[in-house]
């Protein structure tokens, strides 16, 4: 009986990973001592808000925050009401202000995985205080079927830092949009993130596919 909820994978569910691999990792995970994020129910969020046939766009984390309260799932968002330090997703705050001269302050990134940003990480589970500790647990070959799944039609990935370009290695630069560079991290930003241009690149080769751009900003009150 796995202590995943799977049933709101859509078209992802069917991926082998899920029968045959993730047993394993429950396996291990029941045996981890520490806290371990995201919650259980959120572990599988990305897959489950952007849907193969909507994704257009690939943002690849290396593994969920390790500060409680912080990890929802989705790479580099962080709950609206967390309070704490921004991190990651604070370098990516200004790296939008540069590129596009827009504001974004709300760090829960929901409304960009509605609207095709496929934003995964690498690893889909931390412990507490030990980043990277599960990054050779088996999440790598969910990414790889993620990353084979989506080779279907041209999109974009985005691949800040080491683990993103290793995972996303065998994806063709031909027909799809490459943008490759340092992680956000405060610890490397300044080696290559700062500068690199991803949001307004990725929306221009968005527009030139015949696709809709992305609002990176803060989304729009309704």
């Amino acid at each position: 009986m796995t202590v995943f909820d799977l049933s709101r994978l859509g078209g992802w569910a069917d991926l082998p990973f899920f029968t045959r691999n993730l047993p394993q990792i429950e396996a291990t995970l029941a045996q981890e001592m520490r806290p371990v994020f995201p919650p259980s129910n959120a572990v599988f969020h990305a897959l489950e808000r952007s849907q193969p046939q909507d994704t257009r766009v690939v943002i690849l984390g290396q593994d969920p925050y390790h500060t409680p309260g912080k990890a929802d799932g989705l790479a580099f968002s962080i709950p609206q009401d967390f309070g704490g330090r921004l991190d990651s997703l604070g370098n990516i705050f200004k790296e939008i202000e540069t590129d596009l001269g827009l504001t974004r302050s709300r760090t829960d990134l929901r409304d960009w995985a509605d609207q095709g940003v496929l934003l995964l990480n690498t690893a889909l589970s931390v412990p507490q205080g030990a980043a990277k500790a599960h990054a050779k647990l088996g999440w790598d070959v969910l990414v790889h079927q993620v990353l084979e799944r989506l080779a279907d039609q041209p999109r974009a990935y985005l691949l800040w830092g080491g683990p993103a370009q290793k995972a996303a290695n065998r994806v063709p630069t031909q027909k799809n949009l490459k943008i490759e560079s340092a992680h956000p991290s405060p610890l490397s930003a300044h080696r290559g993130f700062f500068g690199s241009r991803p949001f307004s690149r990725t929306n221009a080769w968005l527009q030139a596919q015949g696709f809709q751009t992305i609002n990176w900003a803060n989304p729009e009150e309704k």
